[in-house]
């Protein structure tokens, strides 16, 4: 997944509304609370995580990769 071109980072709340994960931000810390999301191998639950290129989130099976645009 790339980060838009105008922003230098995406928060973790971001992330998971942009890759259909969450329908709203509204939702993610329940999402957090519930599931086990990782950053780059390790449990994250701050929706206020900042995301850079080179990153790795898995969520579930799911393993996405950050680049930049």
């Amino acid at each position: 997944m790339k980060i838009p071109e105008d922003k230098s980072f995406l928060t973790l709340s971001q992330f998971l509304k942009l890759t259909d994960f969450i329908g709203t931000g509204g939702q993610a810390k329940w999402f957090l609370q519930e599931e086990d999301v990782y950053v780059n191998g390790e449990v994250e639950r701050r929706r206020g995580r900042k995301l850079y290129p080179g990153d790795r989130i898995q969520v579930g099976e799911k393993v996405i990769e950050l680049k930049a645009d």
